[in-house]
């Protein structure tokens, strides 16, 4: 997936950290995504460093 479709609300996991458990994006301007996880607080990432994965909750 790429970063390029996320945007404020959506829920993420990072593939690296599954500890940090589902988080919120917050805002993305540029190449930085901000997410609040649940278990690691706000957290500021470098899109190109890392695909976060989308998560779709069933409705």
């Amino acid at each position: 997936m790429t970063n390029d479709i996320l945007e404020p609300g959506m829920l993420v996991r990072h593939p690296a950290a599954p500890e940090w458990g589902i988080g919120q994006v917050q805002s993305r301007i540029g190449d930085r995504i901000t997410v609040n996880f649940p278990e690691a607080g706000k957290q500021v990432l470098d899109s190109r460093n890392v695909a976060l994965e989308l998560v779709m909750i069933p409705s």
